[in-house]
């Protein structure tokens, strides 16, 4: 695998229009979830994707660095291809958006929205929940912070 870090302005086209295909494949449509995902926060995310042999881009996450309007960081987005499932990508992906969030900002706290089904995947990785399940586009979800 092949790892990259990406602002918005310097993805290509061609690896934009990956992104939004692999999360359209997956949040929309494995998922069954009809929403809007070029919500317009893209444009303020760095984009950590991993790329196979072939330049394919097979797991991705968006992550966004603490700032004035924000004292926490987050990661969202976390995905995989279905091809890569259960290799284990999922849990390199989480720890380097992880690492580079606690390279930048050492002592913020980091948040995700985690899809309810995937509370001990994100507790392994020390996150803890801080609210109560809610529905995101119906699908159950609980806000953790590490």
């Amino acid at each position: 695998m092949n790892w990259f870090i990406y602002a918005f302005d310097e993805l290509s086209l061609r690896q934009l229009y990956q992104i939004l295909k692999l999360r359209q494949e997956v949040f929309v449509v494995e998922q069954t979830c009809p929403y809007l995902d070029a919500d317009g926060e893209d444009e303020q995310a760095l984009h950590l994707v991993a790329t196979d042999d072939d330049g394919l881009i097979v797991a991705y996450a968006r992550i966004y660095k603490p700032d004035e309007q924000q004292s926490y960081g987050r990661i969202g987005r976390v995905l995989t291809h279905s091809s890569v499932r259960r290799s284990g990508l999922g849990r390199e992906l989480m720890q380097r958006a992880i690492d580079y969030l606690e390279q930048q900002a050492p002592q913020a706290t980091i948040r995700v929205g985690a899809q309810t089904y995937l509370l001990a995947f994100y507790q392994s990785f020390g996150f803890k929940a801080i609210g109560p399940e809610y529905l995101e586009d119906d699908i159950p979800h609980v806000d953790m912070d590490r």
